[in-house]
């Protein structure tokens, strides 16, 4: 006989958490915004994200273990990772020390503060099914001179069972012809923390893999393909571990 309510978890994100969570996107946004009328690189606004990426992490009960993170020595990279859930990003932006910028799809720019955000701290917002090389060339080009780094997805979505998805070539164009050095990392549990498809998100623990940093600098010209490929095989047997035999939370 089917359950007639929802589970727990449920009740929990619908009537605790994202009401919670809008209360941080409203603050820091405005914070954010109200900043970017006086500083325009986007160091305090990126400030305000890894506060909201922490108390939604915090608020949530999500514990990240941080692994390889001494292996970055540059101030600007490009960092490659698989995707599991709307938490990836959140991880990503509280775990890693850098000035992270990302290329979003424009319709992100739509939605209030998280939007105005993106579009006056230096995010990218891009058209997928018209995409603007000389836009993306030309912002990628500023990335090493205001020390800025790029987190990727190169999935293109967000895995529903675990396993990663092979990368989009289109994904690594950026790294290889500005000879910025790429750094594969591997979410492990993120997808049991809210799984797509699912409004749940449950408290646990979540693993970040950085893997040692790939110099691209006399890369230029290389198939980007086959480097998705390398990076690929970097990535996954981490992140598909998990699939195979399980990782402990505590929940």
């Amino acid at each position: 006989m089917p359950d007639r309510f929802p589970p727990y978890h449920w009740w929990r994100t619908v009537f605790f958490l994202i009401p919670a969570i809008s209360l941080y996107t409203i603050v820091l946004g405005t914070l954010s915004l109200g900043s970017s009328l006086f500083e325009r690189r986007g160091y305090f606004a990126h400030g305000c994200a890894r506060m909201w990426a922490r108390l939604i992490l915090v608020t949530t009960g999500v514990r990240v273990d941080v692994q390889g993170l001494e292996q970055l020595t540059a101030r600007t990279y490009v960092f490659v990772s698989n995707h599991q859930s709307h938490y990836d990003t959140a991880v990503l932006f509280a775990a890693l020390p850098y000035q992270l910028r990302i290329i979003a799809k424009q319709s992100l720019g739509n939605f209030p503060f998280l939007g105005w955000h993106l579009r006056r701290t230096g995010h990218l917002l891009v058209n997928r099914e018209r995409p603007d090389r000389a836009a993306i060339f030309g912002w990628a080009g500023r990335l090493t001179s205001q020390k800025l780094s790029l987190i990727v997805y190169p999935e293109g979505t967000r895995s529903v069972n675990g396993t990663v998805g092979r990368f989009k070539a289109g994904s690594f164009h950026i790294a290889l012809e500005a000879g910025l050095p790429v750094v594969p990392i591997s979410l492990v549990g993120t997808r049991r923390i809210m799984q797509k498809g699912r409004l749940a998100a449950r408290p646990g623990r979540v693993r970040l893999v950085v893997h040692e940093p790939i110099d691209t600098s006399a890369l230029a010209g290389t198939d980007p393909r086959a480097f998705g490929e390398r990076i690929w095989t970097i990535i996954a047997p981490v992140v598909e571990s998990d699939v195979d035999h399980g990782v402990h939370h505590r929940i």
